[in-house]
């Protein structure tokens, strides 16, 4: 069955001092446990494919995020987008929900989750399980050089979307270049000089040398020590073509979370939903219905 792929609606939610811009997809009961699906650095609440749809009809409320500074949620004032600052936002919007949500993160997103799990600590649960996609506190240096640079050429624009889809077929060559470039529409904006640009906040990425806009490698140090207070039951999806997890990350994520389960899907890179969305869902979808049972309060 061909999952749902357009939202039920689209809201404002309350985010650490702004707006928080989601897609609602409800399951056919009206009501589930809630789902939260948070985006890399650079991407929107579209990157999740059919996986809000897929998530409704199990029988859970799925809420792609827009994270602070992309797309159509606020740009921070201050152009301040330090780790903390997202990871305030999860809080906000996970401490909204009646139950706690099972958290789903995409590499920043992903790492938010983990900080916001470690400023909870001693607190009621925040969420119910964690859902890590092609993130772990190790992240290889080649891959953050090579996401840097895609990030900082698209600053110029494009003159086309035609031009914006070569870039990203460059970048990800692997994924069969769309023919549909419609989609592109929500990822990028016509400015008023004719060129196309990716729809984050520059300053995310401006003066910065690491993954999704964070200085240096993403404080490894500072993820080793949040991923140690991780309790709850956790997933790590990796794209076995990744150059972000490798091997070596997967193995250092075991020793900090012991009880956390792999699951490498072949035949993608980093942007796993986008690559494989099929398989992302059925091993997300299985992990999550094990852990937030549907009917159970």
């Amino acid at each position: 069955m061909t999952p749902r792929r357009d939202p039920d609606a689209t809201v404002r939610l309350a985010g650490d001092g702004l707006a928080i811009t989601a897609d609602i997809y409800d399951p056919p009961t009206g009501t589930g446990p809630p789902v939260l699906l948070m985006h890399g650095g650079g991407q929107t609440r579209h990157a999740w494919g059919g996986a809000g749809g897929v998530f409704a009809d199990a029988g859970y409320r799925a809420v792609s995020l827009d994270l602070r500074g992309h797309s159509d949620s606020d740009w921070s004032p201050d152009g301040d987008y330090a780790l903390e600052r997202f990871a305030a936002d999860i809080i906000a919007i996970a401490r909204s929900f009646e139950q706690p949500p099972a958290l789903v993160g995409a590499s920043l997103g992903g790492i938010a989750s983990l900080l916001a799990l470690e400023a909870t600590v001693g607190e009621p649960p925040l969420a119910t399980c964690l859902v890590l996609v092609d993130v772990a506190p190790r992240i290889e240096e080649t891959g953050r050089i090579r996401i840097q640079e895609f990030m900082r050429s698209g600053m110029r624009g494009f003159d086309t979307l035609d031009d914006a889809a070569d870039a990203i077929a460059a970048y990800n060559p692997h994924r069969p270049r769309p023919r549909d470039l419609s989609g592109l529409r929500k990822n990028l904006r016509e400015r008023g000089d004719g060129r196309w640009y990716w729809h984050w906040d520059p300053r995310f990425i401006r003066h910065r040398s690491g993954i999704d806009g964070q200085s240096g490698i993403v404080h490894h140090h500072q993820l080793q020590a949040a991923a140690r207070t991780v309790d709850i039951p956790t997933l790590l999806v990796r794209g076995r073509m990744s150059d972000i997890v490798s091997d070596e990350s997967v193995r250092e994520l075991q020793e900090l979370i012991p009880h956390a389960e792999v699951v490498d899907v072949a035949d993608a890179g980093h942007m796993v939903a986008g690559d494989r969305n099929d398989a992302f869902n059925d091993g997300a979808v299985g992990f999550v219905a094990r852990h937030l049972p549907v009917g159970v309060e």
